[in-house]
């Protein structure tokens, strides 16, 4: 017998690899009722073959007013500029929602409208998304702003660090995602004979994600991601130079105390993670070596893209909205 009462929920854009790993989690989370599958617009309908005997009720047209009559709680893993207009619609009729885009996750309105052009201007109310800093504020959430991908992974390893003071100015973090990070619409990019064998960085001093970290993190960073020929990861190497005096049991100290209730960020220490560590997991793992107190750290953070770093993330941030236990569904 189910000791949960079922949350009805709605998927908008299950046809993104976002939105199918979000049906996938969703179709086996004891406290969800999923009610509806819906595509990225309002004329969009297929049937998605890898959601065979998960989902086989047909995928709708996105419609707003349906998911406000029929769910308690809804997932958009929409573009920008439809999440833009959908969350903030649901939001206000006492729908709540977990959107997995952009549009929502920059506080600085000149930024906002910078990065995310079609975010209506003025206070969404939204809250940002990253559970293991913003547990509380989430508990009472309409509107959350899920973490990106990028930011998650950095966000979760500098924060620490900075609010404790261990760390001089000039932070670098290099970025790797694998090929889903750049979404499911084919691009030249992302053609497997262009990416294929490679290794190419892209949006050097032009990516919305180092607004994001830089607003998460307090301090300027030097952010450059690269796509690598993989299929889902994310791979972060991050430098900075230590405060004088500031050695390895600092840092752990640090993140230790940040991270003593988190079920899904594991420290490391100087066994550096890889990727195949965390893919198809919700947890981040953290790893990092000191040269010398006062000398240089190099921290390695990875994640999953796809799940930490998108539908993972929303569920957990959805369990703790709900007064769930934090790992429901996730393990």
């Amino acid at each position: 017998m189910n000791k949960y009462s079922a949350i009805r929920v709605g998927v908008g854009g299950v046809t993104g690899y976002t939105g199918m790993e979000l049906m996938r989690r969703l179709a086996r989370h004891p406290a969800v009722d999923i009610r509806l599958a819906m595509a990225s617009s309002s004329s969009e309908s297929k049937p998605i073959p890898a959601l065979a005997k998960i989902w086989d009720a047909p995928v709708e047209p996105l419609d707003v007013d349906k998911l406000v009559a029929e769910t308690d709680a809804v997932f958009l893993a929409l573009p920008d500029s439809i999440a833009a207009e959908v969350g903030p619609a649901l939001a206000a009729r006492g729908t709540r929602v977990f959107d997995l885009s952009g549009a929502f996750r920059l506080r600085d309105a000149d930024l906002q409208r910078k990065w995310y052009p079609h975010t209506p201007a003025g206070d969404s109310g939204a809250t940002y998304g990253l559970t293991e800093h913003y547990r509380t504020e989430l508990k009472n959430a309409t509107l959350v702003a899920c973490a990106g991908c990028y930011p998650t992974a950095a966000i979760l390893s500098l924060r620490p660090l900075v609010a404790a003071g261990l760390l001089e100015p000039g932070v670098i973090i290099d970025a790797k995602s694998g090929i889903s990070g750049a979404g499911k619409t084919p691009s030249e990019r992302t053609h497997f004979s262009e990416c294929h064998g490679s290794l190419s960085a892209y949006g050097v001093f032009a990516h919305r994600h180092a607004a994001e970290i830089e607003q998460e993190v307090g301090v300027p960073v030097t952010f450059v991601p690269h796509l690598i020929p993989i299929d889902r990861g994310i791979f972060e190497t991050i430098y900075a130079r230590l405060c004088a005096g500031v050695g390895p049991d600092q840092i752990e100290a640090a993140l230790s105390a940040a991270y003593a209730g988190s079920p899904f960020v594991r420290l490391t220490g100087a066994d550096l993670p890889e990727i195949k560590h965390v893919a198809h997991t919700n947890f981040c793992d953290i790893g990092w070596r000191v040269d010398r107190p006062g000398g240089q750290l190099v921290m390695v953070a990875v994640i999953d893209n796809l799940v930490k770093g998108a539908s993972g993330q929303a569920i957990q941030n959805f369990n703790v909205a709900f007064g769930l236990d934090e790992t429901l569904g996730l393990n």
